[in-house]
């Protein structure tokens, strides 16, 4: 048996294998570099950021953003409210997502081809952003935690996603067997479906949560009470603050003093709030990475 050690490479295999090693090298350094700058501008002095000396690893050390971030009760306004979001977003998601899949998964659900046909429609046109919002007001949900939740109450695809992990990964015998016992199509689901369906569902949870954790838009069109705002409306007046503070001019010096320290202070706090922002989704994931890959390579093999 030819041991692989011994194979000689081609010229062309050799330069293959390094365009690949590049490949590899570059994207982590697009990938790493803005983690690195946002973490080292967070703990840097103000000046240094804002003068740009900072460039990769920390100007002086501070962390006066931090203390700031956690005194400052807007923040945590926000992060109550985006925490109060997400996981209504997600139990809602889930509620219409797994048992619409499901219905789609089944052979004997009459009209199944319509449906979905019906509904991949809607991936390529949507009525845009006007009729959306006249929707939301005369259904009463403009200012409120409805108007960033039930419009998004579930995706075509993670519906189509989902059905197709039911097609690969529930045995019809065991459906069959379940039916012969006398077991109705709600039992089935919830008894037999749903414990087999783990990677799926956290798999769905997670593009859900990631989504509306990121979100900050629909917050923009539909939210007027500052106290409904999440995480991301706050990180928005903060960079809005820097920007406003840093372009103002003044006669008066001490004013204009005044502005540049809370430009200075608004650029660090804006790098803490990014790194507090992002923790929780960093703290679960590592938790569902296993499940995640197994339900997308499952769940994307068959349409």
């Amino acid at each position: 048996m030819m041991n692989n050690k011994n194979l000689k490479l081609s010229k062309e295999d050799k330069i293959f294998v390094a365009l690949n090693y590049l490949f590899i090298i570059v994207s982590t350094v697009i990938v790493l570099y803005p983690l690195i700058y946002i973490i080292s501008a967070s703990i840097s002095t103000p000046n240094a950021v804002i003068s740009g000396k900072m460039w990769l690893f920390p100007k002086g050390f501070t962390l006066e953003g931090y203390k700031k971030v956690l005194i400052n009760n807007d923040i945590w306004m926000g992060y109550k409210n985006t925490i109060i979001y997400t996981i209504a977003s997600i139990i809602i998601n889930l509620i219409v997502t797994i048992p619409c899949a499901y219905s789609l998964s089944r052979t004997e659900f009459l009209g199944r081809s319509f449906f979905m046909k019906f509904m991949m429609i809607t991936m390529f046109f949507s009525g845009g952003m006007i009729p959306t919002y006249l929707l939301i007001k005369s259904l009463g949900m403009l200012n409120t935690m409805w108007a960033l939740i039930i419009p998004g109450a579930t995706n075509v695809y993670n519906i189509i996603v989902t059905k197709s992990f039911f097609d690969s990964n529930i045995p019809r015998e065991l459906e069959e067997s379940a039916i012969v016992d006398g077991a109705d199509d709600f039992t089935i689901l919830l008894k037999i479906v749903l414990p087999l369906s783990t990677s799926i569902i956290a798999v769905i949870a997670l593009f859900v949560g990631v989504g509306r954790w990121n979100g900050f838009m629909d917050a923009l069109i539909y939210l007027s009470d500052r106290s409904k705002y999440p995480l991301q409306m706050i990180l928005r007046e903060i960079l809005v603050l820097q920007d406003m503070g840093s372009n103002m001019t003044s006669s008066n010096t001490s004013t204009a003093e005044l502005l540049q320290k809370k430009a200075e202070l608004a650029a660090i706090i804006k790098y803490s709030v990014m790194i507090i922002s992002t923790l929780p989704v960093i703290v679960i994931y590592p938790f569902l990475q296993r499940y995640f890959v197994k339900g997308m390579l499952v769940g994307s093999l068959k349409g």
